[in-house]
């Protein structure tokens, strides 16, 4: 059973990143509301409270390898942050994944150990995908 501290992430199941994340999570006994934002999309008001959270602007998740972000022309230094949001709705694939949230914080997991720093308790220690073992910081 999963302690009473929530915990969202928005993940790519296509991802190894958010796949070690999510596993990481769940070894630490928590069982996190998924988000499958590739097929759920992402409203403008969802993206602007994350992005608040993480006190970042939509360039700072902006996805760039495998995404339309350079034929979309979104490279460009004076690309607004209002054109990137609006780009991200259209193609969700070009925002940077996996986001966690819970009540220590919101961040981009990347790399996955970072999600460390928003789990009340983590495990001893992590096995990811390619066989390196993660030994989480004591705190």
């Amino acid at each position: 059973m999963s302690p009473p501290f929530p915990v969202t992430i928005y993940h790519n199941p296509a991802c190894g990143t958010s796949r070690n994340t999510l596993a990481m999570i769940r070894a630490a006994g928590y069982e996190p509301v998924v988000v499958e934002y590739l097929k759920e999309g992402w409203t403008r008001a969802q993206l602007a409270a994350l992005l608040a959270a993480m006190k970042a602007r939509p360039r700072d998740v902006l996805r760039i390898a495998g995404t339309p972000a350079q034929a979309l022309g979104l490279l460009e230094a004076d690309v607004t942050d209002d054109h990137l949001l609006a780009a991200m709705i259209e193609h969700p694939i070009l925002v940077n994944r996996p986001i966690v949230v819970t009540p220590r914080g919101t961040a981009l997991a990347r790399p996955s150990e970072r999600v460390f720093d928003l789990l009340e308790q983590v495990p001893d220690s992590f096995t990811k995908e390619d066989g390196e073992v993660v030994w989480p910081v004591s705190r």
